[in-house]
């Protein structure tokens, strides 16, 4: 596995590039198909934010979906330290699922013999283990995934299409992380998230449905 530290506005010791090789060690036992870990090291010149001047991104890029994880500290081995601790339980529960999901097919493909001697196997679809969107606006409701300890909590709200520069706005009064929003001009699904400094990021969903007979 190949692990890429760059640095942002900083320069990245050979001493902390070992430290990081060190940390991440753990990454394959979890992730045993991942080619590469980005570690990006950013570095706030903003004496204002000297609290949280350091901030490690980490990426994992393996055969399935990226994993990330951030933190930002006054020192770089802090944030790499809070970073790793988020990164690993994200590849272990990534992990458990994948394992979860492994014994339901093997469970479900596994022949049943019956009291008349008739070998028969299941092949309805697990309706349990799907996650049925809400109906009732403004309403949280809870579903637990098959047989795993996986809670998925899920609630619609109303909205209206916004402009952007709005989401920005309503993220940054209701003091959340992203905010998720319909984008006025395109009329497109998208998420605006805050980055780092005064950074923000835009990710818009190009929904094409298909319609089947």
């Amino acid at each position: 596995m190949e692990i890429v530290v760059v640095g942002r506005h900083t320069e990245v010791p050979a001493r902390f590039r070992r430290h990081v090789e060190d940390k991440l060690g753990k990454v394959t036992q979890l992730a045993p198909y991942a080619q590469r870990v980005d570690v990006e090291v950013t570095h706030e010149p903003n004496p204002r934010q000297a609290a949280s001047s350091e901030r490690i991104e980490l990426t994992v890029r393996d055969r399935g979906p990226v994993v990330r994880a951030e933190a930002s500290a006054s020192d770089a081995y802090a944030a790499l330290d809070v970073a790793t601790t988020k990164l690993l339980e994200r590849l272990r529960r990534a992990h458990d699922r994948k394992k979860d999901r492994s014994h339901r097919r093997e469970a479900k493909a596994l022949p049943v013999l019956e009291p008349d001697g008739l070998v028969t196997g299941s092949t309805e679809p697990d309706h349990e283990s799907r996650i049925t969107p809400p109906t009732e606006p403004d309403v949280a409701v809870e579903s637990q995934l098959g047989d795993s300890p996986v809670i998925v909590r899920q609630k619609v709200h109303k909205t209206s299409p916004v402009t952007v520069e709005d989401a920005i706005d309503e993220m940054e009064l209701a003091g959340h992380p992203f905010y998720l929003f319909i984008e006025a001009e395109t009329r497109q699904p998208a998420v605006v998230y805050h980055r780092h400094g005064w950074t923000y990021g835009v990710i818009r969903l190009d929904a094409q449905a298909e319609t089947r007979d």
